[in-house]
């Protein structure tokens, strides 16, 4: 299984628009942050996109992905779901004359927002060229299984307000936006070799993990690795906190891939 990290920072990307601090303006390509996302190509060959937010474009062409089997949803918030229309381009890759459908998974609430603020791709009648979507809310106490593959969902709270979807596929799982999680959902994460999670900084924020508590979190489940992502530029510069962090535990960048 081979993970790649698409985006690694929040919702504004590093840099920030107009922010001049020394994050946004360093030279180290590590310290370009688009918006979270990761790819997850399994050993059977299937391939999974988690999050399509609206650098979701870029990152497609910047990998070179042309097929793909599903798109995992956290949650529905815009820098997660906002490149959704331009799945477009799977739909009509090899047209004519085939089309084919992008499956999108996706909990309840996160369902009801794409079908909200992509309507124009569920109406009966349909322009064309409109993207061709399968939308599929999932249950998320029950695992999937996507093109062959199981697939663990992992609940948590981003607030108190929001619920958002981690997952576990195989050896991996990949939790972002999490600011609690119950104790019945971190022992879905037993065994797992690699844990994704975010930490949006250092300092404590409302409604993300800061560092202390995705740290906090890596040390119950106990992987063999561990990748911090969805951080601000905030975190500071990769070539500096990098060696603040515990053995077994660095800071994902755009454009890392990990075998496993």
């Amino acid at each position: 299984m081979k993970l790649t990290i698409l985006g690694s920072g929040t919702s504004q990307g590093v840099p920030v628009i107009g922010c001049r601090c020394e994050v946004c303006a360093s030279r180290d390509p590590r310290d370009k942050r688009l918006r979270t996302s990761a790819m997850v190509e399994t050993d059977r060959g299937a391939r999974f996109i988690i999050d399509a937010g609206p650098d979701f474009r870029y990152q497609m062409l910047r990998t070179g992905v042309a097929r793909l089997d599903a798109i995992l949803l956290t949650h529905e918030h815009k820098d997660h779901t906002g490149g959704i229309d331009d799945v477009r381009a799977f739909n009509f890759v090899d047209y004519p004359p085939t089309i084919h459908p992008v499956d999108i998974y996706a909990a309840p609430a996160a369902a009801r927002v794409v079908r909200k603020d992509y309507d124009y791709a569920f109406a009966e009648d349909r322009y064309r060229g409109v993207p061709d979507i399968r939308l599929h809310e999932i249950d998320v106490e029950r695992p999937l299984e996507i093109a062959g593959e199981r697939i663990i969902p992992v609940s948590g709270h981003h607030s108190e307000r929001f619920e958002v979807t981690g997952y576990r596929i195989g050896r991996l799982a990949y939790l972002t936006d999490f600011k609690t999680i119950a104790e019945r959902e971190i022992e879905k994460l037993s065994g797992v070799d690699v844990l994704v999670v975010n930490a949006l900084r250092f300092r404590v924020h409302p409604s993300h993990f800061n560092v202390e508590e995705a740290l906090a979190l890596i040390r119950r489940v106990a992987p063999r690795e561990a990748l911090l992502t969805h951080m601000s530029h905030e975190i500071g510069l990769h070539a500096v906190t990098s060696g603040k962090l515990p053995a077994g535990v660095r800071l994902a960048y755009d454009g890392l891939e990990i075998n496993i």
